[in-house]
């Protein structure tokens, strides 16, 4: 899917479920990487993260959209469009638009991936860590004993 075909499907969703036109763009943004989509206040377009498409399938992206136009519309009509406003937790629901977007496959497995395990070899106390650490400066935090490196976790 282009950014052409992102447009058209955003204007049929607009106008299907809120018989309203969407007037602005919508793009695919690839910089997106912890959210499903954004609207724009200033300019009022609508950016999409394409990864959604790929990883979660057309269903997940139209409700990233209806969710988007929500804050769109409710926007332009100068309403409460924030997530904590009762006009669009309303409009939410009326549409069918998900809160939240679920997380993302790929990134669940890079989170799960970089923890590594060290152990006291004196009581036996466990450090899970994002980051490595030089054993050979630091010890043990419980009783100062050595720490020895026990590789990654498997996720």
């Amino acid at each position: 899917m282009e950014n052409r075909e992102l447009q058209k499907l955003v204007e049929e969703i607009s106008m299907k479920y809120f018989n309203k036109k969407f007037a602005h763009l919508a793009n695919f943004n690839p910089r997106l990487r912890t959210t499903g989509g954004r609207y724009l206040l200033h300019s009022h377009n609508i950016e999409i993260n394409k990864k959604y498409l790929d990883e979660r399938g057309m269903d997940e992206m139209i409700g990233i959209i209806k969710h988007e136009l929500c804050h769109y519309h409710l926007h332009i009509e100068k309403k409460g469009y924030q997530h904590r406003d009762a006009d669009f937790k309303l409009l939410l629901n009326k549409v069918g638009a998900p809160r939240f977007c679920t997380p993302l496959p790929s990134n669940q497995i890079k989170r799960k991936m970089n923890i590594i395990q060290y152990k006291c070899e004196d009581c036996q106390q466990v450090y899970k860590r994002r980051k490595r650490i030089d054993t050979s400066r630091f010890v043990c935090g419980k009783c100062r004993g050595t720490l020895s490196y026990q590789g990654f976790l498997e996720g």
